[in-house]
């Protein structure tokens, strides 16, 4: 259920990207380096249904709350710490130097220009409130790993639980979205207070104040997924789902009456989207613990693939995706064809960096490490057990969702 609903985002994120952000962003501001190397193309036609295709990253998070709760649960702080570098980092120093060697071969810029976002994005950390990315996309990663840090923390601990940490980021981004709402209400997006609000989704993501609510409703929903909630968590969940369509009603009423071409579309779209993806997650959630106990068929192989292209897909459909547009625009093909040509090249070429590439990088990488001394080990999988009220993360929970690694 996860793998192509992850894939369905990430395509949307894609699309949003190449068919209304890569000519809408001119209503708002300069955007990334990928405006060096995109062609000159619009599609107007397709703006009302392609413009919250940004909401496919609030998609994200809720499953990355979800999937990184079902390895937390069954791995010892350094097993955790070491799959969660070994998963990410392959993939972003294949991606990041790919879309170097793009922006130096068919950008328009000072080469000088790209040094710094590289290095930030080869360590995967924040770019700071000024400065650029070296591609836009990768601004979700410092909430990610945020969030990472925050798991693998509470894990040091052996006292702060799963549940714990999903009442906390609950609470957290709930008080900050309601802040934002009355900002939204009383202000215009012009106006500094709106402003320095808007500022914590993107350049300040890894304080996690606007996005926090999503993490914590897949921690909720992995919870869902092992025994039934109790009333209070009941809340929680409804709060943490009110938070996340505050936080999406925000930035999409941002959207619209900042970009003229959609100023007749409604905010309630994208959080109807997310809530159709959150459905999706709740019922394959509570699926697997009605049928606890039982043998579960394994998920068809291409589900699986699908969601491992994901990660790569994501990472490259921006500024790399725009320059194969470009290509195949100059070559004579009509925009529309060439955007998807594009997308069905990035999805080949993302198939071979996760089957081929990324594991040759992360056996080195292991390789590397293992020369420092013994990697830590997970811990033994066990049958199902009975499991604590709060799912303490020291204990190991098998999940027999299918899902890949996030």
């Amino acid at each position: 259920m996860l793998d192509p609903l992850r894939f369905a985002a990430a395509l949307g994120v894609a699309i949003f990207h190449q068919m209304f952000w890569s000519w809408a962003w001119t209503s708002i501001g300069v955007p990334g380096f990928e405006r060096t190397v995109a062609a000159d193309v619009i599609y107007p036609s397709a703006a009302p249904f392609t413009w919250f295709g940004w909401v496919g990253v609030e998609i994200f998070f809720v499953i990355s709350g979800f999937v990184i709760a079902n390895s937390a649960s069954q791995s010892s702080p350094g097993a955790f710490l070491l799959g969660r570098a070994l998963r990410l980092y392959p993939a972003v120093w294949v991606c990041a130097t790919a879309t170097l060697l793009v922006l130096l071969l068919f950008g328009s810029g000072p080469a000088s220009e790209l040094i710094l976002p590289y290095i930030h994005a080869m360590l995967m950390v924040p770019k700071g409130v000024t400065g650029q990315w070296l591609d836009e996309v990768y601004w979700t990663l410092a909430a990610e790993t945020a969030f990472y840090g925050l798991v693998f923390c509470a894990m040091l601990t052996r006292k702060i639980t799963l549940r714990h940490l999903a009442f906390g980021l609950t609470i957290y981004s709930a008080m900050f979205n309601a802040v934002a709402l009355l900002v939204a209400s009383c202000t215009t997006p012009s106006d500094l207070p709106y402003l320095v609000i808007l500022m914590f989704r993107v350049p300040c993501a890894a304080f996690l104040l606007s996005h926090g609510c999503f993490f914590a409703l897949g921690i909720w929903l992995f919870i869902f997924a092992n025994r039934q909630l109790t009333a209070l968590e009941q809340v929680a969940v409804a709060v943490t789902c009110l938070s996340g369509a505050v936080e999406i009603y925000f930035f999409a009423s941002f959207f619209l009456e900042s970009i003229p071409a959609i100023a007749d579309q409604s905010a309630l779209v994208p959080i109807m989207v997310w809530a159709a993806a959150v459905l999706l997650i709740a019922r394959a959630a509570n699926r697997n613990r009605r049928t606890a106990g039982t043998t579960s068929p394994e998920a068809p192989a291409y589900l699986r693939t699908l969601g491992l292209i994901t990660y790569p897909l994501y990472l490259t459909h921006n500024v790399i995706g725009a320059a194969i547009i470009r290509a195949l625009v100059d070559a004579g093909l009509d925009a529309t064809s060439a955007l998807w040509i594009a997308l069905g090249m990035l999805v080949l070429i993302c198939w071979f960096i996760c089957a081929k590439i990324e594991p040759a990088v992360r056996s080195a990488l292991v390789h590397a490490l293992s020369r420092f001394g013994k990697l830590p080990q997970k811990q033994p999988k066990l049958r199902r057990p009975a499991l604590a009220r709060g799912l303490r993360l020291r204990l190991p929970v098998p999940v027999k969702m299918k899902v890949a690694a996030s």
